[in-house]
């Protein structure tokens, strides 16, 4: 399957907008579902099921809030903004629903360590950011938008957004040094 061109997707988004076209929609979900649950994984650090279940619920509301979209922005940013935002919605729930214990399975999770994985240790370390650091590393180094994109996805301004991948990038550094230093000290 080829890519389609910009021309054919805007035409997808048109139809989808304007005239409730499901295949057309069904069209652009192909196109961007891999990238939004590409992103939500990483910002779920690593969890599958749950970043599938987010994407489904951000193509859901995408679909119902398409009339309200302005072609100001582009589509794609749009879409991963309601992605974030989703995600924000699920930590909230969560936080509140587990406000007094902490979950063993996540416990068990986070506790995973394997020294010759640099996926994992870079897993580990992202979830010892700031969560606002955490979503604009996640956005402008895997999802590949540049810093006035993920700014319009994360809804802050563009020098705020600098500043969290700047700390962001300094903590990683440290923390990945920091793993590697201990796993060559450890190793028989």
């Amino acid at each position: 399957m080829s890519i389609p061109s910009l021309a054919q997707e805007r035409e997808w988004l048109r139809l989808a907008q304007h005239h409730h076209d499901a295949q057309a929609f069904g069209q652009l979900v192909a196109l961007h579902q891999g990238r939004v649950r590409a992103v939500l994984r990483k910002l779920t650090r690593g969890q599958q099921a749950l970043a599938d279940e987010l994407a489904q619920e951000t193509f859901i509301k995408a679909w119902r809030a398409l009339p309200t979209f302005r072609h100001g922005a582009q589509w794609s940013t749009w879409l991963h903004r309601i992605a974030y935002l989703e995600f924000l919605q699920h930590q909230r729930r969560w936080a509140d629903e587990h406000a007094s214990t902490a979950s063993p399975e996540h416990e068990a999770i986070a506790a995973t360590h394997s020294a010759h994985d640099l996926r994992l240790d870079l897993e580990k370390a992202l979830a010892q950011l700031h969560p606002l650091e955490n979503a604009a590393i996640v956005y402008c180094y895997h999802s590949g938008l540049n810093h006035a994109e993920a700014a319009q996805v994360l809804d802050l301004p563009l020098g705020t957004v600098k500043s969290h991948v700047m700390r962001g990038r300094a903590k990683l550094q440290t923390l990945l040094a920091a793993w590697k230093h201990t796993d060559i000290q450890e190793s028989p």
